[in-house]
């Protein structure tokens, strides 16, 4: 991308959410390297989305899955096994891959990016392998948790901060169709890891994908490229952002979002089971309705954010999502109202995910972009650490394993508060109402 390019963009930033929605980029002249850059919206950056979009399937995607892999620890592996301790092998999934991403964040701006995702490709799918030989509650937190993450970190943030560069009127979009790729994942693997659970087994399920993440992401890999190179600094990362009370309000609304977000993905399908008496088939099929909603939902908001503003629209879901949880989730103990809650949840809560990149973007610039989402991923990090583990506690003291109430309001209430942290945000960036922010 063009300085000019960015620094208009990040005029429109400081100026206010008018500016910045009328902002048009100028032709890309060339890089300080003397490169020739290319423009903005050009079919060029929607063969990146299309890698960035498989990255995230098989990152965060598969990671939406864990819930069916619990599914069979509770009730078969490990029945002797606390819910608390058995969801930390999730949780590290999420958490870690988001820790390592405030470091594969900075990496961006120093090594290609294409080496970056081929590097991931090959230690996430080495560590599902090397998970199905462990057999053991603590091996599997280190193979299928920590190693996991620590892998789908490089194919996470090159998959979420990529593509933004590429685009400036469709940037919403854009990324709503990649982070779609997390919620198309989370839908086949849902069925795909039931059945192989179910005919071969839960080590060949780990192995088979494993394989299926190195073959496709490996040969997506070239295909991740970082459309302008960050000027080189003294610092090996820009921390000034910081100060920001606007990157403090993000970095606030990234964490409470996840730590609502995952837990109706890892509780939900035992939940079914559980209190409906139902077989382990239909916890798989609530986990899949979730995440088929979340890419209709995923892609539906990128483009109403695109329309009204990625931030309004944000606030929207966190909004839509929270009610999801503690106005049909919460009260109503009958199956039919849980679909519900399933397909609402689904639909909005990937804007948590996908729209925070935007706004992000929308507020400081798209050069800057890999650092400052590698900084608002330990938001992330602490919001899944502080996420299904203490709700697993909560469900195993109080609910004694079987009443989900306690555990339905914690994460409900991390909604509710991101939601609030969200209107704040939007009062902070602009006061005015009817303009897109």
């Amino acid at each position: 991308m063009s300085d000019l390019q960015d620094k208009a963009l990040e005029m429109g930033a400081e100026n206010g959410p008018k500016e910045l929605d009328n902002a048009q980029p100028p032709p890309p002249p060339s890089d300080p390297a003397g490169e020739k850059v290319p423009g903005m919206d050009l079919p060029r950056g929607w063969i990146v989305v299309l890698a960035c979009f498989f990255n995230l399937m098989f990152s965060i995607g598969a990671t939406t899955t864990f819930g069916i892999y619990l599914q069979e620890y509770e009730l078969v592996e490990f029945p002797n096994t606390t819910s608390s301790q058995l969801s930390w092998i999730g949780t590290l999934q999420g958490a870690m891959m988001c820790f390592f991403g405030i470091f594969v964040g900075i990496l961006c701006e120093h090594v290609d990016t294409r080496i970056l995702s081929a590097f991931g490709s090959l230690m996430t799918g080495l560590a599902l392998i090397v998970a199905s030989f462990c057999n053991t509650p603590w091996k599997l937190l280190l193979t299928q948790g920590l190693f996991y993450g620590f892998g789908g970190s490089f194919l996470y943030t090159t998959g979420l901060t990529l593509a933004p560069q590429w685009f400036n009127k469709y940037r919403a979009i854009a990324t709503g169709i990649v982070i779609a790729g997390s919620g198309l994942g989370g839908l086949w693997l849902s069925f795909a890891v039931n059945s192989m659970i179910q005919n071969l087994s839960r080590q060949w399920a780990l192995r088979i994908t494993g394989l299926l993440t190195i073959a496709v992401c490996g040969a997506l890999s070239p295909l991740m490229v970082l459309r302008v190179k960050p000027k080189k600094r003294k610092n090996i990362a820009d921390f000034s952002v910081i100060r920001d009370k606007r990157f403090i309000l993000l970095f606030f609304s990234a964490l409470l979002g996840l730590s609502g977000f995952y837990m109706p993905f890892f509780f939900m399908p035992t939940y079914t089971v559980i209190t409906f008496k139902m077989s382990e088939v239909w916890g798989t099929n609530v986990s899949s309705i979730m995440n088929g909603s979340s890419v209709v939902g995923r892609i539906a908001m990128g483009l109403l954010g695109d329309k009204i503003g990625a931030l309004n629209t944000l606030i929207m879901a966190t909004l839509a999502s929270c009610i999801s949880i503690l106005v049909l989730w919460l009260p109503f103990r009958d199956f039919g109202t849980l679909i519900a809650a399933a397909v609402v949840f689904g639909f909005s809560s990937g804007a948590i995910v996908s729209l925070i990149p935007v706004v992000t973007a929308n507020t400081f610039g798209v050069t800057r972009l890999p650092s400052i989402m590698g900084f608002i991923m330990l938001g992330y990090t602490i919001g899944a650490l502080i996420s299904s583990p203490p709700g697993g506690a909560i469900l195993d003291k109080y609910g004694h394993g079987t009443n989900f109430t306690g555990l339905i309001v914690y994460g409900g209430v991390f909604l509710a508060l991101a939601t609030v942290v969200n209107v704040i945000l939007r009062i902070v960036i602009s006061r005015k109402l009817w303009i897109k922010v």
